[in-house]
């Protein structure tokens, strides 16, 4: 169906371009993971930079239902551009979803100039381009040409000097950007020797490409992803493809990135979120400049997204701690031998017969689930996984057979969107619908990888379904419950999702909690205590049901920052 353009860059602009540059980077996903040579060569450009669309997008669809729920309209357009800038920062995957993240925020720190503006025009958008990319190059210590920072600044180049409406100014910029892609093998040896565009420039001009759409409601042209060497070499006689290409003669092969730069560099990708000064970030660059390469600190305002490749990821790490609270820390190992590493393929590795992914929402919890043989994701308060999240989880468990466990009934319709996907790859994936990751522990707890798929999916389905889940929390703010009217800062405890108990006390109000689900008979307490839980509300609720239950076992585990003060299973 057409897109209706819009006439100014406004809220539902921001909202529309975020819907469409992600449905061009879905279509054009594994295209920019196979042509993905540098930095790494390890195919994953285009997911990332997926994912960390896939988190700006979510962020301004939440800014709209906001407004929707409290009837007051449209969001100004300050609010649409933050709220876009900040979900890409905290969702921001890898080298180019890092960078991504920084050119939103650039754009947004024009566009969220003046707070009461509604709209902006075609001199806003070339001012909010030419930010992106300044921004951008700033944030890499050592930027490279032939690179996305190339083409964001060809882009910005082309749209200043474009005269007209937003979408005169969307098109110059798209055409500006498709230009310096044809051109980067040129600029980067790596990407000649491959016969490939850069892989993350290709994502940004389909971003573009999304703008251009958003306000004409055309979309552009292909976008060759072929030097124009490898094409002549191709459509010469060794192969049939258009310049628009297939992934299958795209990829480099075993020889062609030995030389690249990181060939033989560090073992370890190493990202984290981090809440830090200014101060503290600038000594932090300077820190991890020295212990790795492809540093890209992007942020501000008290929040940052780190990104590295280290071989010491402890360090990269405890660098992070003593800058400020880093957290959402991912650590991937590149693999010995690898293409990063060697400059040789990787080997193919032979896929599991089945696994279990389940998202957890503590650290604590992780490391449990992972000692039980769980892929994990972690879900951090108010920040649930999006779905292409688990759709990568799935993908890194590397089994033919997967059950999910989403632990969270807000996250059953992005767990089954999930699982819809990853059986389009070929995986039989088995959606448990747990509702709290104490249901998870119950389901993982009877887990048996060498039975029955289906008898193991039933067997787990039935231990989770048996036993009930209870939080305790700290209210917010006034709302109406099940049990009456709370107030800021009461302690609620939840059954089954539902507040049962209001009261002032933490292990008061899990006493209480826990009487009333132990009234129903059971045979197992879990506790799983958050860190703002009291040092004795667990020696307290193991001695009353040790003096009150007979016959009723009690395990306890520490969760972590898992959003509510303590989960309580009963099985």
């Amino acid at each position: 169906m057409a897109q209706v353009p819009q006439t100014f860059f406004d809220a539902l602009a921001v909202r529309t371009w975020c819907g469409l540059a992600l449905r061009a980077l879905g279509r054009a996903r594994e295209e920019i993971d196979a042509i993905n040579v540098y930095p790494v060569a390890d195919g994953d450009t285009g997911t990332n930079l997926y994912l960390t669309a896939e988190s700006a997008a979510a962020a301004v669809e939440a800014v709209f239902e906001a407004h929707d729920a409290h009837g007051s309209g449209k969001p100004a357009l300050a609010d649409a551009a933050r709220a876009m800038a900040h979900g890409a920062l905290i969702g921001a995957r890898g080298n180019s979803g890092t960078i991504l993240a920084q050119l939103l925020r650039g754009m947004a720190q024009v566009l969220a100039a003046d707070g009461e503006t509604t709209h902006t025009d075609g001199e806003g958008l070339r001012l909010a381009l030419r930010q992106a990319a300044d921004s951008a190059r700033q944030a890499v210590a050592h930027p490279v040409e032939g690179t996305v920072l190339t083409v964001a600044s060809a882009a910005a180049d082309a749209a200043g000097g474009a005269d007209g409406d937003c979408g005169t100014v969307a098109r110059a910029a798209y055409d500006g950007a498709r230009a310096a892609l044809a051109a980067t093998p040129g600029q980067l040896a790596v990407l000649e020797r491959a016969g490939v565009v850069d892989a993350g420039g290709r994502g940004l001009v389909a971003v573009l490409g999304a703008l251009v759409e958003t306000f004409t409601g055309e979309v552009p042209r292909a976008v060759p992803v072929m030097s124009d060497r490898e094409y002549a070499r191709v459509a010469g006689g060794t192969g049939t493809t258009s310049p628009a290409g297939s992934a299958e003669v795209l990829a480099a092969g075993p020889d062609e990135c030995a030389d690249a730069p990181g060939s033989g560099g560090p073992a370890f990708e190493v990202i984290y979120l981090l809440e830090a000064d200014d101060t503290a970030v600038a000594r932090l660059r300077q820190r991890l400049d020295g212990l790795g390469d492809s540093l890209v600190v992007v942020g501000g305002d008290g929040l940052w997204n780190v990104h590295v490749h280290v071989d010491d990821a402890g360090a990269a790490v405890e660098a992070g701690v003593e800058a400020g609270r880093p957290y959402r820390i991912r650590i991937t190992h590149f693999g010995l031998g690898d293409v990063h590493t060697t400059g040789a393929e990787r080997p193919p590795r032979e896929p599991a017969q089945r696994a279990v992914v389940a998202v957890v929402p503590g650290e604590g919890l992780a490391g449990l689930y992972a000692e039980a043989g769980a892929t994990t994701v972690l879900a951090r308060p108010g920040e649930p996984p999006a779905s292409g999240e688990l759709v990568e989880a799935v993908r890194r468990a590397h089994a033919r057979e997967v059950v999910l466990l989403p632990n969270d009934a807000d996250l059953r319709h992005t767990a089954a969107a999930a699982a819809e996907q990853a059986r389009t790859e070929g995986i039989r994936v088995a959606l448990i619908p747990t509702r709290s990751a104490v249901q998870g522990i119950a389901a993982l707890a009877v887990h048996e990888p060498e039975r029955r798929f289906d008898e193991d999916v039933v067997q787990m389905t039935s231990a989770a379904g048996a036993t009930r889940y209870a939080e305790v929390t700290v209210a917010e703010r006034q709302s109406w419950t099940m049990a009456g009217i709370c107030q800021a800062g009461d302690v609620l405890g939840l059954i089954d999702g539902d507040v049962a108990v209001i009261g002032s006390d933490v292990a008061v109000t899990a006493e209480a909690v826990l009487d009333r689900m132990l009234s129903a008979g059971g045979e197992l307490v879990t506790l799983v205590l958050g860190d703002e839980a009291p040092e004795t509300v667990a020696d307290h609720l193991e001695a009353r049901v040790r003096e009150s239950y007979l016959a009723v076992d009690t395990v306890v585990y520490r969760g972590g920052r898992q959003g509510a003060v303590l989960l309580i299973g009963v099985e």
